[in-house]
């Protein structure tokens, strides 16, 4: 399936491992487990398997993400983020944007209207933004609570689409996991 880029009239972006280098956090967090136990490590590389075990964990972890919004509970389980985000925020947190981003939303903003479709809670979203400084760029940001129903599901691209004055098979969803591919597929149709 080829991608036409003429239909394209806004843009939705993911923010986990997309805008915010989550994916290297992780791996910095998981590295000393992975130091720990290097003696048993192919090469006795530490870093690799960080990485790797990070990689891995992706695809698993979203779809676990994605239950409590298949059963109904996922409200309570944001609500339960919310408030402990709220109870760490004593806690310096740094997010990093990805090399290049800002750069490149620099260059998109005013050739399309942008949006966020994260299926984290709203509030760190909108700080992440805040800090990255990145915030004016967009014209909306859909939340884990923002619809019924958050991403695997389309909702939240309807609801951007519908916050940027366009349909949703015309934007284009920028992501780096297949729920989020799935996400766009479903609202293209």
């Amino acid at each position: 399936m080829s991608l036409d880029l003429s239909r394209i009239q806004a843009l939705c972006f993911d923010v986990d491992g997309t805008l915010n280098d989550t994916d290297d956090q992780f791996v910095e967090q998981a590295l000393p487990f992975f130091k720990a136990v290097r003696f048993s490590l192919p090469g006795r590389d530490a870093y690799r398997a960080a990485r790797r075990f990070v990689m891995w964990a992706e695809a698993p972890g979203n779809a676990l993400i994605a239950l409590p919004d298949r059963f109904g509970f996922d409200d309570e389980l944001s609500k339960l983020a919310i408030w402990l985000n709220q109870k760490r925020k004593a806690k310096i947190k740094v997010f990093r944007p990805i090399d290049g981003v800002v750069e490149l939303l620099d260059e998109l903003h005013g050739k399309y209207p942008l949006a966020v479709v994260s299926a984290r809670e709203e509030e760190s979203t909108r700080e992440f933004l805040h800090q990255a400084e990145i915030e004016k760029y967009f014209t909306c940001v859909a939340g884990a609570l923002t619809v019924k129903h958050t991403k695997p599901y389309p909702d939240p691209i309807y609801w951007a689409a519908q916050q940027m004055g366009v349909q949703a098979k015309n934007c284009l969803m920028i992501c780096d996991t297949t729920i989020d591919i799935r996400a766009g597929k479903a609202a293209a149709t």
